[in-house]
């Protein structure tokens, strides 16, 4: 139920926020609290996305006195909704005096009552209750979908079942539950049941947690209900009991709980007894029992303590009389004092008084009473009592015999060390028994046997703790760690002596990760892979490693191996080619897996690549081959590093590298082999991957050169006239053939070439004739000569150079005609040594001096410049074009000329009006619109006017005139019988006029 609907006289709601924490704070205030009013409560608040609520418990005690309300006598709202809670008990039923329902003032109130209305009830939460009063309206109507929802509230105790029950329309309909906004999953606590038209949902053993909003979803519809999870009440079921001790004993006051882990409250004489720095007080909780313990108690401990829980208390009372001591002499004498006041008392062992004789001696004096036993024996062993007449309460001493201490371990001593073993972060505990009477103080330290060892209590250290119980000590530390490793010794003593223990700690953990791996070699889809061990093993030996790998762009590791793989070296398969990789190795011991290793640097699965194709000879000599090949067919996804070489003599299979390294080309040329020997040969190519496939010769090669004639081999684009510019470099090369080496001679035009000029290089395969800045001179045909003894071969190249032309001449005005000009020059003397492709004409107004193009590239030597302005002075320029592009200087025309424009006789294009198309005479019905058109022309334009029977109507607002592109119309407005007759239509300009005429007839409109 949302309280916010109760806000009034009762019940007051605040909000309050403080910038300077940033707090909100929610405060509800209850004023004249009611029985009615008690139950469970809780405070939700919601922010966005996200929700937190809180619960507690209201109790009206009966008898309490009433609070006036702050509101004096004005009528306000009650807080009373336990009626909506569903409880097993009877319900009591208190009358109220009648208040005004506050939320039926609001429902009845239009909007602008509402401030008013909230100021004079004392509502503080006026939004609330509007939003609320806006949901209830959305409420009334009825659900097409539920015949019975939910209650608004539902009450059950902790630890009990809840069953919640809707009515739906349709049987076969589906819901969904929620809890909190969250759907609720069919769980062993959480049943969901389907009888009919009833749908259940069972919580078995509520808890705390099931206090919460439910919803049922039925489609878009949905209904909502509140569940209060009622905690019972602690009760105490084992109470307190009255205590008498000694001084100086210790005190324990124990009481059990109806509930495990309960909080319960001590008290002494009304005052809360907290841990104070003395540590006089201890508190010890043991599943439901709570015990409090006082270690050494004295007479201010005297007095009434009290354990309280939220359903009950129990006290007892606590009594500290004078101390009775024991006493041990050297002549094994046992004297037991009571100091008590002037009075006469009896002794008894173990119940039965104790008499005098020759080794037990009573004596009184004053105060004190002794009693002294001689020769202590084993029988003189017991509970001797002290009751003085006249009380009811005694003295009690034990009498024990001293028993050295001793610690119980399995493996001890000094000779033999006790080992055990703890997994790093874990909890180490050393529980350790002993005996002894008195009991035993315990001194733990840890260090070296031989060496003096040290406490290892450092005061501060959270991690130790140190707990001596009856028979046991114990020491523990927390997340045990590397540090804690070491030889322990516990050190027990009392008065009859002392007994010592060495226990060796090892810590072991997880090993330290792997170095990162190493990627050895890798295949088609395959890698091999080494890493080194890691560097500490984690006090277990490695029993073996776990790799993952993943792909470079992807956040994936996937396992490679499920069970450790000993070895250090692993080939990891089924891998992508082409397809960047990386991996990471865990080391594994017993205790467990490490942490991963870095990752290894990416790496790419590829496959050798297939033999180069194609290998043959190129050239062979006395102590030299040429091989050549081809590249694979297959390259993979791998780039190809280079080729390697390799030789052998014919009948042995010791293949010797021809370099060293790779070649990138597909060509080599091997040198320093024995004349005469037969050789085989062979091509690997090399990638990522490592070498392919040795392709060989078909057949071994002798080494020998071979007589070749001599050929000469001219390049297609040198069978032609080549042509190059002034400077311009020249580079022929011309390759030919013939063994042994030809004599090669140059020539131009039948004559040698000047080696100042011109520069001839030759090699085995190859002359080069290059010329670093061509000439005009150095055009002509030249011819290369090959000549092996009386064998030769001849060729010729013709060369070009080409240069600038030089300017036209003799640019001449030939004519000038209205916007027109026409020019006439001649050919330059120099072409450039090429044709003249073309001219440049250019003209320039004598005020600007700005050049502009005419024609860029004319081939005539006569034209006509056009579109020039009536009136301005010209200048022409033309420039001579060939390949190699404009003359350097143009041929200017000899002088400027201004253009005089014709005069002519202005044409008179004036005409008289004449009406091209007349009127035409019309018969139309009264009350229709009607309209007569004609057209006219004439320069300049004439002016038309409209008559009717002779009269002028142009001002008349009964006609309207229009005239476009010399068609005029005249429009009739609604006609009626007068407006028939003759009308007339002139046109009148300078040079004359014109008249047309029609007759109009006006129709009645019915007959």
């Amino acid at each position: 139920m949302d309280l916010a609907s109760k806000s009034g006289k009762n019940l007051q709601l605040k909000e309050l926020y403080d910038r300077n924490s940033k707090v909100y704070t929610f405060e509800m205030q209850i004023i004249a609290a009611k029985p009615s009013f008690a139950g469970a409560y809780r405070c939700e608040v919601s922010s966005r996305d996200k929700f937190d609520s809180c619960n507690f418990d209201l109790t009206v005690h009966g008898g309490c006195p009433h609070t006036h309300s702050m509101d004096g006598s004005e009528e306000a709202g009650e807080l009373d909704f336990s009626a909506l809670l569903k409880k097993s008990a009877s319900k009591s039923q208190v009358k109220n005096e009648p208040d005004e329902d506050v939320w039926e003032i609001l429902q009845k109130a239009p909007a602008s009552e509402y401030e008013k209305i909230a100021f004079q009830y004392g509502i503080t939460d006026l939004r609330g209750m509007l939003k609320r009063l806006k949901k209830m309206k959305k409420e009334e109507k009825k659900s097409e979908v539920f015949l019975k929802k939910l209650d608004p509230a539902y009450q059950v105790e902790k630890g009990h079942k809840m069953k919640l029950c809707i009515d739906v329309a349709n049987e076969d309909v589906d819901v969904k539950w929620l809890k909190n906004g969250q759907e609720i999953q069919s769980t062993g606590r959480y049943i969901f049941e389907s009888v009919g038209n009833k749908r259940y949902l069972t919580i078995n053993h509520c808890s705390l947690s099931d206090d919460a909003t439910y919803t049922c979803v039925v489609g878009d519809e949905k209904c909502t209900t509140e569940l209060f999870v009622k905690e019972p009440p602690v009760t105490i079921t084992s109470h307190l009991e009255d205590q008498m001790v000694m001084k100086g004993e210790r005190v324990e006051l124990e009481c059990e709980v109806s509930e495990e882990g309960a909080t319960v409250k001590w008290e002494k004489d009304g005052v809360e007894l907290t841990r104070d720095e003395s540590f006089k007080y201890r508190f010890k909780k043991d599943g439901r029992k709570h015990v409090l313990i006082i270690n050494e108690a004295t007479k201010e401990d005297c007095g009434h303590y009290t354990v309280k829980t939220n359903g009950g208390e129990s006290m007892s009372e606590l009594m500290v009389s004078g101390k009775c001591s024991r006493q041990t002499t050297e002549q094994n004498e046992i004297h037991l004092c009571s100091t008590m006041l002037n009075m006469i008392g009896i002794w008894y062992k173990n119940g039965v008084e104790v008499k005098a004789d020759a080794r037990t001696n009573i004596t009184h004096i004053g105060r004190i009473h002794k009693l002294t036993i001689d020769d202590v024996k084993p029988e003189d062993q017991g509970d001797y009592t002290f009751v003085p007449e006249g009380y009811a309460f005694n003295l009690s001493a034990k009498l024990n015999f001293l028993d050295p201490p001793k610690i119980h371990l399995d493996c001890m001593g000094h000779t033999a060390d006790s080992t055990i073993m703890v997994v790093a972060g874990n909890k180490l505990r050393l529980d350790v028994p002993i005996t002894g009477d008195p009991a035993p103080t315990v001194v733990w330290t840890k260090g070296e046997k031989h060496i003096a060892s040290i406490p290892i209590l450092v005061e501060g250290d959270g991690r130790l703790h140190v707990e001596s119980t009856k028979g046991h000590c114990i020491f523990t530390i927390e997340g045990a760690d590397k540090q804690d490793e070491g030889l322990y010794s516990v050190i027990v003593r009392n008065p009859a002596g002392e007994d010592k223990a060495d226990i060796n700690v090892k810590v072991v953990d997880a090993p330290d990760p792997p170095s990162a791996p190493r990627i050895l070699s890798v295949g088609e889809d395959s890698c091999v892979v080494q890493w080194d061990p890691p560097k500490s093993d984690g006090g277990n030996p490695i029993i073996g490693y776990v790799l993952e790998r993943k792909k470079k762009k992807s956040y994936r590791w996937m396992r490679l191996n499920f069970d450790p793989y000993t070895d250090t070296t692993y080939e990891a398969k089924r891998m992508i080619e082409g397809v960047e990789y990386e991996m990471r190795v865990y080391a594994v011991n017993a205790i467990g897996m490490s942490c991963h290793s870095a990752a290894s640097q990416p790496f790419i699965p590829v496959a050798p690549t297939s033999e180069p194709v194609g290998l043959c000879v190129d050239d062979i000599s006395d102590t030299t081959i040429s091989l050549k090949w081809r590249t694979p067919e297959h390259l993979g996804s791998s780039e190809l590093d280079g080729y390697g070489v390799e030789y052998c003599k014919e009948g042995s299979d010791e293949w010797v590298p021809a370099f060293e390294g790779l070649t990138e080309r597909t060509s080599v040329i091997i040198r320093d082999l024995p004349t005469g020997e037969k050789m085989q040969f062979r091509v690997r190519a090399y990638n990522m991957a490592g070498p392919s496939a040795p392709t060989s010769l078909a057949q071994a090669v002798t080494i020998r050169e071979i007589m070749q004639k001599p050929k000469i081999w001219i390049p297609r684009n040198l069978r032609q006239t080549l042509i190059k510019k002034v400077e311009e470099t020249i580079n022929l090369v011309i390759p030919f053939q013939g063994k042994p080496r030809p004599v090669i001679t140059w020539s131009k035009d039948g004559e040698y070439l000047n080696p100042k000029q011109v520069s001839v290089r030759n090699s085995d395969t190859d002359t080069i004739l290059f010329i670093r800045k061509s000439e005009r001179k150095d055009s002509g045909k030249y011819e290369v000569k090959l000549q092996i003894e009386n064998v030769e071969d001849t060729a010729s190249i013709s060369i070009q150079i080409v240069d600038l032309p030089g300017s036209p001449e003799k640019l001449k005005i030939m004519d000038v005609w209205g916007f027109n000009v026409a020019l006439e020059w001649k050919p330059p003397k120099d072409n450039g040594n090429c044709e003249i492709t073309g001219y440049m004409v250019q003209k320039a107004d004598k005020k600007t001096m700005e050049w502009y193009t005419v024609y860029e590239l004319y081939r005539r030597t006569n034209c006509v410049v056009a579109d020039l302005i009536m009136g301005n002075e010209y200048i022409f320029r033309i420039y001579a074009v060939n390949m190699v592009g404009l003359s350097l200087e143009p041929c200017f025309s000899a002088d400027g000329f201004e253009y005089k424009p014709p005069t002519y006789k202005e044409h008179d294009f004036s005409e008289a009006p004449k009406f091209t198309h007349p009127l035409v005479s019309r018969s139309v019905i009264a009350g229709y619109n009607a309209t007569l058109s004609c057209s006219v022309r004439g320069i300049p334009k004439p002016k038309v006017t409209w008559y009717k029977n002779k009269m002028d109507i142009s001002n008349e607002a009964k006609y309207r005139m229009f005239s476009k592109q010399g068609v005029l119309t005249l429009e009739i407005r609604k006609p009626c019988s007068f407006d028939g007759g003759v009308y007339m239509c002139k046109a009148v300009n300078a040079s004359g006029e014109d008249v047309v005429e029609c007759k109009l007839e006006i129709r009645r409109k019915y007959p």
